[in-house]
């Protein structure tokens, strides 16, 4: 296969496609997101067993397991990818909204009108359920998309996108507003990544040397993050339940999300009381602790020394870095310094300091006495999300159909001229 002729066959069929999806109606692009549902829940089995395969080919190539974490599919994932599609279809359409109407002094009526974007590349390693929730709202805010999974979830790819097809084929969409690449050689991103005439966006979600490399290389403008180093930080009034099953939730509900807590940050006054119990409860779930010299000196030699470099990890890991901090200002500090800007809470009782942590911690996602596992397109209400972008222009945080859609100027008059 040549596979830049490939690539560019591929991008002629989006853009054609483009088209016809952007001026489909609300209830046909419903139609096919329900009917992707159906068939994700009949072939589950199928998918399954599909999954298995690419598992055990990462098994054996010796991957970590956080990167098995990503890759696993589950019968309660394969349902919430279903579910995903389901809660799409149930939100407003985006397209052709408008707002913001007002009169100008020459009399014509001004205002604005939601658009698509045309046509969404995404790049993805392992997460095949990507596959399902980028289909989903490309389809719903009217985009047609290029998905390029990564060669190791190439068999449950390529099932997931089979029940994709019978959803466009039951609504009468042309099968080319979604595609997934079918190649598994890299020379496909470098195309696609570069297809100015025929894609709008890029979004990649991977590791960090993915996204660097499409963030260098891409002629195409780019929605991404780097990295997911969250933190929590446990206020001296914390209520001290709350604290403690925010702390363990943030780190160990899953440990390879980009939304889990990486760095935990305590007051000086409540870490002796604070501390002890939470590190019992993470070592007993087999969490490694890397701290600071008062961490160390309240839990003991078992915390091992962090250095400069921890506080700046994303470890997708049961390994945690701890730092006790004298108070809110050194913590909003901290997390601004060494944080990716991506999802950071404060667990506290004081009104005052968590209206300031809201203001001033510059990430996507800041949270108030809640777990950062909370910073999902999922739980946000926006059926899945396409990402989650740490960036300021054009999205930032969980990307969903708004995120998916531009606007447009848009000017009704009535005969009048400029004089």
């Amino acid at each position: 296969m040549n596979v830049k002729d490939y690539m560019q066959r591929v991008g002629q069929a989006a853009r054609k496609a483009s088209r016809a999806i952007a001026k489909a109606d609300t209830r046909q692009k419903n139609q096919a997101l329900n009917a992707m549902a159906d068939a994700i829940v009949r072939d589950s089995t199928k998918l399954l067993a599909a999954n298995q395969q690419d598992l055990d080919a990462a098994r054996a190539a010796g991957l970590d397991a956080a990167f098995i974490d990503r890759l696993a599919l589950s019968e309660a994932t394969v349902a919430s990818m279903a579910e995903g599609l389901r809660q799409i279809a149930a939100l407003p359409d985006p397209v052709g909204e408008m707002d913001d109407f007002c009169y100008r002094p020459s009399g014509i009526q001004l205002g604005k009108m939601r658009v698509p974007l045309g046509v969404v590349g995404i790049i993805y390693e392992a997460r095949p359920n990507v596959t399902a929730d980028a289909a989903g709202l490309c389809l719903k805010s009217g985009n047609a998309t290029i998905l390029r999974g990564g060669s190791e979830a190439f068999h449950s790819n390529q099932a997931i996108a089979a029940c994709v097809s019978e959803g466009l084929r039951v609504a009468g969409l042309p099968a080319e507003v979604v595609q997934v690449v079918e190649t598994t050689d890299r020379a496909a991103v470098g195309e696609l990544i570069t297809m100015q005439q025929y894609v709008d966006v890029i979004v990649p979600r991977g590791g960090k040397s993915l996204i660097a490399r499409i963030s260098a290389e891409a002629r195409v403008p780019v929605i991404k993050h780097l990295d997911g180093n969250c933190h929590v930080y446990i206020d001296d009034t914390a209520n001290p339940d709350k604290a403690f099953n925010i702390a363990m939730n943030a780190k160990t509900q899953r440990y390879a999300p980009c939304n889990t807590m990486e760095t935990l940050l305590v007051h000086t006054a409540f870490a002796e009381f604070i501390l002890p119990r939470l590190a019992e409860a993470y070592w007993e779930k087999g969490v490694e602790l890397r701290g600071c010299e008062r961490t160390r000196a309240i839990l003991g030699d078992q915390v091992v020394a962090a250095t400069e470099d921890d506080w700046f990890t994303e470890y997708s890991a049961p390994i945690l870095a701890i730092k006790v901090v004298k108070d809110l200002d050194e913590a909003i500090e901290h997390i601004n310094h060494y944080g990716s800007h991506h999802t950071d809470a404060i667990v506290s009782e004081d009104y005052g300091r968590a209206r300031r942590f809201l203001r001033e911690v510059d990430s996507s996602s800041v949270m108030v006495n809640a777990s950062t596992r909370f910073a999902d397109g999922f739980e946000y209400g926006l059926g899945a999300e396409i990402g989650i972008s740490t960036d300021k222009i054009h999205a930032r945080g969980p990307v969903g159909l708004e995120g998916l859609t531009s606007q447009k100027w848009v000017v009704l008059g009535d005969g009048q001229v400029r004089g």
